[in-house]
């Protein structure tokens, strides 16, 4: 009877450490950054080249990005976020058609994703759609946050997107 409780007792507590190791991996406090997150990190750092005026390397940074967001989105598919910043870096590598894509398959996921209503909102107005744009901006009304602010400048040509 002790052996049983004993050899019971033994495999509770292995069973249990187990699923903590498991678990603090998974958990967000591993250093490994994810395909994601550097993605964000080049994306980041592109728009300061931006800033900057220094062009040539946003293009490279975005395009580093674009290539993490797509590995990111084969290994996790249908995340709005990642579709979010992979239709945001298409855009801006000039490619409006994938990017409007992307932005869709993201909204699918998320109708009132706050990124992808505003960025969606800024390519409807570097390809002339001011309706389309102010669909987005009307999802964007009652969210109280800067990106309704911003996709309301550039509707109103008070503030330039660069695309």
């Amino acid at each position: 009877m002790i052996k049983k409780f004993l050899t019971s007792l033994i495999v509770s507590v292995f069973l249990i450490s187990n699923s903590f190791a498991a678990g603090s991996s998974d958990s967000g406090s591993s250093k490994t950054k994810t395909q994601y997150d550097m993605a964000v990190t080049h994306i980041k750092a592109a728009k300061k080249f931006e800033e900057k005026n220094k062009l040539e390397k946003a293009k490279k940074r975005y395009e580093k990005a674009q290539k993490l967001l797509i590995k990111s989105n084969k290994k996790f598919p249908n995340k709005a976020d990642t579709l979010n910043y992979l239709g945001f870096t298409t855009r801006k590598l000039g490619d409006f058609e994938n990017g409007e894509k992307y932005y869709l398959q993201g909204l699918a996921i998320n109708p009132y994703h706050i990124g992808i209503n505003e960025y969606l909102g800024e390519l409807y107005v570097a390809t002339n759609r001011h309706n389309l744009a102010v669909e987005r901006l009307d999802v964007l009304k009652g969210c109280d946050c800067k990106e309704y602010e911003d996709l309301k400048a550039i509707i109103a040509g008070e503030k330039v997107s660069k695309y």
